[in-house]
């Protein structure tokens, strides 16, 4: 089972190797994967810093506490109907995803990411819509 933070959900979505260092990328390469290839694997919605942020470098500024990092989540997740404490299969994500989110959904929620102008997790959001799951990801 992972534990993952409502904003991950929608980084996951968009991942495709990259990251913030070569740790929290291989990390995020292993969350993903599993995601991709079993996706009846469990996941346990958290309130702040996941499995993924326990991966964050150290020598940049930490985040993952930030008062917008807390608001982006608890609107990913009310998007999609679950709540702190919920254990779900990823596929019942990404069933809710397809039911609740539209592509343009990572303008408005993501707005303030770094990482949204590359346009990966709204291209993610499209794959999910049409049940193509997650992106083959081989992290380098």
């Amino acid at each position: 089972m992972f534990h993952l933070r409502g904003h991950h959900i929608f980084c996951l979505l968009g991942y495709r190797g990259m990251g913030y260092s070569e740790e929290y990328a291989e990390n995020m390469t292993a969350v993903h994967t599993a995601l991709r290839e079993q996706p009846e694997t469990l996941v346990q919605i958290i309130a702040g810093p996941d499995q993924l942020c326990a991966k964050y470098p150290e020598d940049k500024e930490y985040h993952c506490q930030d008062k917008d990092i807390y608001e982006r989540d608890a609107e990913i997740l009310s998007r999609l109907g679950v709540h702190i404490g919920d254990i779900l299969p990823w596929s019942e994500v990404e069933n809710r995803i397809r039911a609740h989110v539209v592509p343009e959904d990572i303008g408005v929620v993501c707005e303030t990411c770094s990482w949204r102008s590359y346009g990966y997790c709204q291209q993610g959001v499209e794959r999910i819509i049409g049940h193509k799951g997650l992106w083959n990801v081989e992290h380098k």
